[in-house]
């Protein structure tokens, strides 16, 4: 058993070299880039899924689209976090 440990030690230690490798040669951004461009274009697509609107304000509607999302994930987890606490959420 003490083996598996030392592995998965070693294992995180060796992800984390490599991460900070992989920063110190790119900038975070540049790496992330292709992702979060998939990731806004899906909230583009739920605002504006004809293309009809000017990319402005279907940028516009898909920050708030975006922040909606992120707001709506955050109520489900306060409430799933209550009902382990076994509070009641409203």
């Amino acid at each position: 058993m003490a083996h598996a440990r030392v592995d998965t030690s070693h294992r995180s230690t060796r992800s984390r070299l490599a991460a900070h490798v992989l920063h110190s040669k790119y900038d975070s951004r540049d790496l992330t880039a292709a992702a979060r461009a998939a990731f806004m274009a899906r909230f583009e697509k739920q605002v504006d899924p004809d293309r009809c609107l000017d990319p402005i304000e279907r940028s516009r509607r898909a920050e708030h689209a975006k922040k909606a999302h992120f707001l709506a994930m955050a109520i489900r987890s306060a409430k799933a976090r209550s009902a382990s606490n076994g509070e009641s959420a409203s």
